[in-house]
């Protein structure tokens, strides 16, 4: 390859590249901006065109990354929901018990509850706005995946008796979102104890004897 044509190349790698960092710089920028605005405003308070201008870009610019408002807000949910699995599998990480590890990983996701983006974007608005059925198959990539894989490792150490883990899994996931909720609510110190003390006589009534 001649020299100029090698210094043009390279060139038009970099002008790439630099194109490729902009556009991912804009997309995490909507997304934050979003968030942020999803978590104050709820779904059908925020305006796409409002977002893309917060944050120094066209309407047609938040169009080309994320279609709509939906899919905007799509992207977020699958945010949040990825960070609040995160933190259920960090915090049942940190016992060493598997029955522990159950009931850390609970505690954490119920305390996310006072989050306003767990709250008000994937507790109350995403099934809403997304569908049941999307909402669920996020949910069960996330916080629901972690509470299936530590229903399944108590039922094979005999700590609680085998059964079919999927009902058992949504009737607990389904509890915990509504305590969540009520959580958030009610704005009380002693609320998450309570809730974990209620849990933990929930949780007793799986639980084999002696284990």
């Amino acid at each position: 390859m001649k020299q100029e044509g090698w210094c043009a190349a390279v060139t038009d790698e970099r002008a790439t590249g630099g194109r490729a960092e902009q556009r991912a710089a804009t997309r995490r920028a909507l997304l934050a901006e979003g968030r942020r605005r999803f978590a104050e405003d709820g779904y059908h308070g925020v305006v796409l065109a409002e977002v893309a201008r917060a944050v120094g870009v066209t309407k047609g610019a938040a169009y080309h990354h994320f279609d709509s408002k939906a899919g905007l807000f799509r992207a977020v949910v699958t945010e949040v929901q990825g960070e609040l699995g995160e933190r259920v599998a960090a915090a049942a990480e940190r016992e060493t018990d598997p029955w522990e590890q159950l009931r850390a990983g609970c505690r954490a996701f119920l305390a996310a509850g006072a989050d306003p983006a767990v709250r008000r974007i994937v507790l109350v608005d995403a099934p809403t706005v997304l569908g049941w059925e999307e909402w669920r198959a996020l949910d069960e990539e996330s916080s629901a995946r972690h509470l299936t894989e530590a229903l399944e490792g108590l039922m094979e150490t005999g700590t609680i008796a085998p059964r079919p883990v999927e009902p058992l899994t949504r009737l607990l996931s389904g509890a915990m979102n509504e305590a969540a909720l009520w959580l958030a609510r009610s704005g009380t110190p002693e609320a998450l104890e309570l809730t974990v003390d209620a849990l933990d006589g929930l949780l007793a009534g799986i639980r084999r004897a002696g284990t």
